[in-house]
């Protein structure tokens, strides 16, 4: 992996860049599409590639769980098995056992857990989310690492995030992929001196980039914008920031603003599951009995094909009627608005203008 900063904006810590892998380029800032099941839901590579995605995620835990990462291997790796031929991203399958709170124990060696599926028992060891990352053959890889809840107390959040550092250690030790690059991930909630401690640990190791864990898990976006914050000066400067778990368009925006370059969240897809979408002017539920005889598109400042294509009053006729094909157009043109923003983003700070794209962005994007 190769990342070069292109362009630093003038009057925020954003900046433009460009990650390099065999199987393509990642310019940044970059939305990363959740495919979570090796497939983004509703949508085929090939729409996703029409959308301009560069880069899309795969989660470890539910490929562990079926079919399976030998089965995986087999196929010749996650891209392979999806046929999706440009970079991919695998998590550690670390937040999806945690979220089990019940049928979960920690220990220092790693996690017991029942499966979501069959409630048959399994453990998840750093070694092991290496080894499961690596029969998947993703470009990157990431730390397995313990997301702790948020509110929580000092005492927990300090145990937790050491415990992640150690882990880490034997994640380094554990991976035998060259062509796959770690990531580490910087925990400490929403503890200031924390944070900085467990980005210090981190620093120790000679790793090609940062991920931003414990964040957006119901903290207000101020305190998320602190920790950033906290952090941002004493990250390596040359190696890409992913801030994990976002995708809330203004929250792109401050991220964006506050120096990070990756991005990830399965809201663009569930929004469009329940029939909201976004517009320009901020979130619209489409399924309401307003839009019933609204022959306009879902976002009339939107050139992608569903906006080009079809009208809010033909979208809620088929989200009313259980029709699939709704879910589809809803969750294409969330993804497109999601890509489209960073797009535009990096373009302003090529331009010089990103302070002004910024504040025209907050004044118009307002829940509706």
């Amino acid at each position: 992996m190769k990342f070069e900063i292109l362009k630093q904006a003038k009057s925020a810590k954003a900046r433009l860049g460009r990650i390099e892998f065999e199987r393509g380029i990642i310019d940044t800032p970059q939305f990363m599409p959740v495919g979570t099941q090796a497939t983004v839901k509703s949508l085929e590579p090939r729409e996703l590639e029409e959308l301009g995605a560069q880069i899309i995620l795969a989660n470890t835990y539910h490929l562990w769980m079926r079919p399976g990462p030998d089965l995986i291997a087999e196929a010749g790796g996650v891209h392979q098995f999806q046929n999706w031929q440009h970079p991919i991203l695998t998590d550690s399958g670390g937040f999806q056992v945690f979220s089990l709170a019940e049928q979960r124990k920690i220990t220092e060696e790693g996690v017991h857990f029942r499966s979501h599926l069959d409630g048959s028992k399994h453990f998840l060891s750093p070694e092991k989310a290496m080894e499961i990352q690596g029969a998947l053959a993703s470009d990157i890889a990431m730390q397995l690492d313990e997301c702790a809840p948020y509110p929580a107390e000092r005492k927990y959040i300090e145990s937790s995030m050491r415990l992640s550092a150690r882990w880490l250690e034997r994640c380094i030790q554990a991976k035998r992929r060259s062509d796959q690059v770690l990531f580490p991930i910087i925990q400490g909630g929403m503890y200031p001196d924390l944070r900085l401690e467990s980005l210090r640990l981190i620093n120790q190791h000679d790793l090609p980039g940062y991920g931003i864990g414990g964040l957006s898990v119901g903290e207000p976006a101020k305190l998320m914008y602190e920790m950033i914050e906290t952090i941002e000066s004493e990250m390596y400067p040359e190696k890409p920031r992913y801030l994990m778990g976002v995708g809330a368009p203004e929250q792109l925006v401050e991220a964006v603003a506050r120096g990070v370059d990756l991005f990830d969240c399965v809201l663009p897809t569930r929004l469009g599951r329940h029939g909201q979408v976004y517009t320009r002017k901020g979130r619209l539920t489409v399924r309401n009995a307003s839009f019933s005889r609204d022959f306009t598109p879902l976002d009339p400042d939107c050139s992608c094909h569903v906006c080009k294509t079809y009208t809010r009053a033909y979208i809620r006729h088929l989200i009313k009627a259980g029709e699939i094909l709704a879910l589809k157009l809803c969750s294409y043109h969330n993804i497109y608005f999601l890509l489209n923003l960073m797009r535009e983003i990096r373009t302003a700070i090529a331009e010089d203008r990103f302070s002004e794209f910024r504040a025209e962005f907050h004044r118009n994007y307002k829940r509706l």
